[in-house]
């Protein structure tokens, strides 16, 4: 019998339970009033606390300024009553002058007048002297403790507010961050469960998220008011997720409205962000506004090529925050703002581009490189220098867009990308001459960059325009140039630049050779290799003949410019020579022999003529030149042309070599009899 009712007790539990189940799996708006009364139970002790724990810490951080207030009164009301009596004393005549002078060091108490002196003396009021202690006329201050001058005066931690060591950053601001996002991840994971178990329809769903998402924006502006400043912007930043979350899935889960919509509502709620960053001056939110509208784009996204619709979109995004950002100095928006619109930009060139969109696609590359060069323009103008960030996007926007016009424009408008890079020199040049021109390293950092890139524009037109040789000789020319420009307005950078282009042509003219032609002289690689020699010689006698004062190491790099004209000139002439007489067959004569004697010849009246330019122009550098190459016939005589050529061209080179020798040493013999004065040595 016993075991029969307990038995039926247990059915009845079971039973009871699974009723309750039912009618809650059965009635979602039970099941969702269920949830909130948990998490108010759960919630609300939880808030009670931390206000407690923030009233606590403000009612420490106050608790000292009453006594604070008093004290400070009291002296007002003290030197107010000292002033008056200083006045009746001074106007009263000579009468009124007191029996003894008044002590000065007493500097707040005022002196004894003459009813004071007959009586005993009493100790001087201090800070705590009561309102009875006072002359008539001055107000009572309120009884104040006297102050402890045992150590100075402290006051709490707690009133700093905002403090930035290590546990209120945790505690104030991380563990904020946390708590949002698990606050986020709690309503998503219960939002989930609700959907799976259809508590809520589609509709209803987003309605919920736009409902909470839309009221967490006022409550953060009411914990702003209330002095929660981090506490606030992590409140209005999950309100912005949860808002962008609904009306993504509205359009593209649910189909509840078209996505032009979604893309307004968002753009709405990025406006609405933006401007409570603005009211609020806080740049954290700032760049959840432009996060927010940068994924707008993505979020809304239908697969199909929209260009004018996204990069018009991003033009206006990126103008707003970047004037925000000028305005503000907030110095995080533009490399957001910089780094998402390359990665749209290159995105839909890779997946959508086709050639009879070229025409719009240059002119929104034109504007997003001009929307990210003008901030840094106008910022190195007025403040004469470039931070880190703004020389990254300055160095970045114009090598994209350099690519993006090559992508577009080569071959088929090779003058149009011709104009687009003189541009594009015109403009950093103009940058360049707007920095301000004082001595700073960070203004003469931001005029190097600006200057740097001009060059580089400049030097590119040549390969853009011309082909082949015509690029080496172009850019030995400009080398030249930009020595000459850089000696006339003493600007060591553009030498460097100018130096640089000769060892871009000297790499050239090995990496790439001319092929050999049958005209002697007359010929591309002869004219091509003479012409820089030409251009190195002319960068060499510029400065030379300069005022401007280098250092050693540009005066000994200027030296190395002039040997390697010497240098190259020669080669251009040798190989000349010996094609001339390897390829022209002559009656009787072994074209290697012939070859071998030319060069040698050919070297010897080289040296000749070095050395007679090096006496006249009284130039040791020219002639060393000769005595090395001199040097290297001699070598190439004993060693090489003794072993090899026959008798007729060993004696004929011997001889040469020998005449040449002996007119050398008679020259440096005849030099040193005049450097003497005449006498013999």
């Amino acid at each position: 019998m016993r075991t029969a009712l307990l038995w039926r007790e247990v059915d009845c539990d079971v039973i009871g339970r699974a009723s309750f189940k039912k009618t809650i799996m059965g009635n979602p708006t039970v099941a969702l009033l269920i949830a909130l009364l948990i998490f108010f139970l759960a919630g609300v002790p939880i808030m009670a606390i931390v206000a407690i724990v923030r009233s606590s810490r403000a009612e420490r951080s106050v608790e000292g300024l009453p006594a604070l207030i008093a004290r400070i009164y009291s002296l007002e009301k003290r030197a107010e009553a000292l002033e008056k009596k200083f006045e009746a004393h001074v106007f009263a005549g000579p009468a009124e002058k007191p029996a003894m002078p008044v002590p000065q060091a007493d500097a707040i108490s005022p002196g004894p007048s003459k009813a004071a002196l007959a009586q005993p003396h009493q100790p001087e009021p201090s800070v705590a002297t009561p309102s009875s202690a006072l002359p008539s006329h001055v107000p009572a201050a309120p009884p104040v403790h006297p102050p402890t001058f045992s150590a100075p005066l402290s006051v709490p931690s707690g009133s700093r507010g905002e403090t930035d060591d290590v546990e209120s950053v945790i505690a104030g601001r991380w563990l904020n961050y946390v708590g949002i996002l698990a606050l986020a991840l709690a309503a998503s994971f219960f939002l989930k469960y609700a959907f799976d178990n259809n508590w809520i329809g589609p509709a209803g769903r987003v309605a919920l998220g736009l409902i909470v998402g839309g009221a967490l924006y006022p409550l953060g502006q009411w914990i702003y008011k209330k002095g929660y400043i981090f506490y606030s912007e992590g409140i209005t930043a999950l309100g912005a997720v949860i808002l962008y979350l609904s009306i993504w899935a509205g359009w593209h889960y649910y189909h509840l409205f078209p996505p032009s919509y979604a893309f307004l509502m968002m753009i709405a709620i990025t406006a609405v962000t933006a401007t409570v960053s603005i009211v609020r001056d806080t740049e954290r939110l700032a760049f959840l506004a432009a996060l927010g509208g940068l994924m707008t784009p993505a979020l809304v996204s239908t697969g199909q090529n929209a260009e004018t619709v996204l990069f018009g979109y991003l033009l206006i995004l990126g103008a707003g925050m970047l004037g925000l950002s000028f305005v503000k100095d907030w110095k995080t928006l533009p490399p957001l703002q910089f780094v998402a619109t390359l990665i749209y930009f290159w995105s839909w060139y890779g997946e959508f581009y086709r050639n009879r969109e070229m025409g719009e696609t240059v002119v929104f590359a034109t504007l997003f490189f001009i929307l990210f060069a003008a901030l840094p323009i106008i910022r190195s103008a007025r403040q004469g220098e470039l931070i880190g960030a703004e020389i990254a996007i300055v160095l970045s926007n114009a090598t994209q867009f350099l690519i993006a016009l090559r992508e577009m424009l080569w071959p088929q408008d090779r003058w149009g990308l011709t104009y687009f890079v003189v541009g594009l020199a015109a403009v950093h040049l103009a940058a360049e001459r707007a920095v301000p021109r004082n001595q700073t390293r960070a203004s003469q950092l931001a005029r190097t960059i600006y200057a740097g890139l001009a060059l580089t524009f400049l030097t590119l037109t040549v390969p853009i325009r011309l082909e082949g040789k015509w690029i080496t000789i172009a850019w030995a020319v400009e080398g030249a140039m930009f020595v000459w420009s850089g000696l006339r307005i003493r600007s060591q950078a553009l030498r460097l630049a100018g130096l640089v282009l000769f060892v871009i042509v000297g790499i050239r003219l090995i990496a790439f050779p001319i092929p050999a032609e049958l005209v002697f002289l007359l010929n591309s690689r002869f004219l091509t290799m003479a012409s820089c020699a030409a251009c190195f010689l002319a960068a060499f006698i510029f400065a030379a003949r300069s005022d401007v004062e280098v250092d050693d190491a540009e005066s000994k790099i200027y030296m190395g410019v002039g040997i390697a004209a010497n240098l190259l000139f020669l080669i251009a002439l040798s190989l000349d020579v010996w094609d001339l007489f390897g390829y022209t067959p002559m009656m009787g004569i072994d074209s290697s022999l012939a070859q071998q004697l030319s060069l040698s010849v050919l070297w010897l009246i080289y040296a000749s003529v070095l050395m007679g330019a090096g006496v006249k122009w009284k130039s040791a550098l020219v002639r060393w030149q000769s005595l090395l190459l001199l040097g290297a016939v001699v070598a190439k005589v004993f060693f090489f042309d003794l072993s090899f050529l026959t008798r007729f061209y060993r004696i004929l080179s011997f001889f040469l070599l020998g005449l040449v020798l002996l007119a050398v040493s008679f020259l440096y013999q005849s030099r040193v009899r005049a450097s003497s004065g005449g006498n013999r040595s």
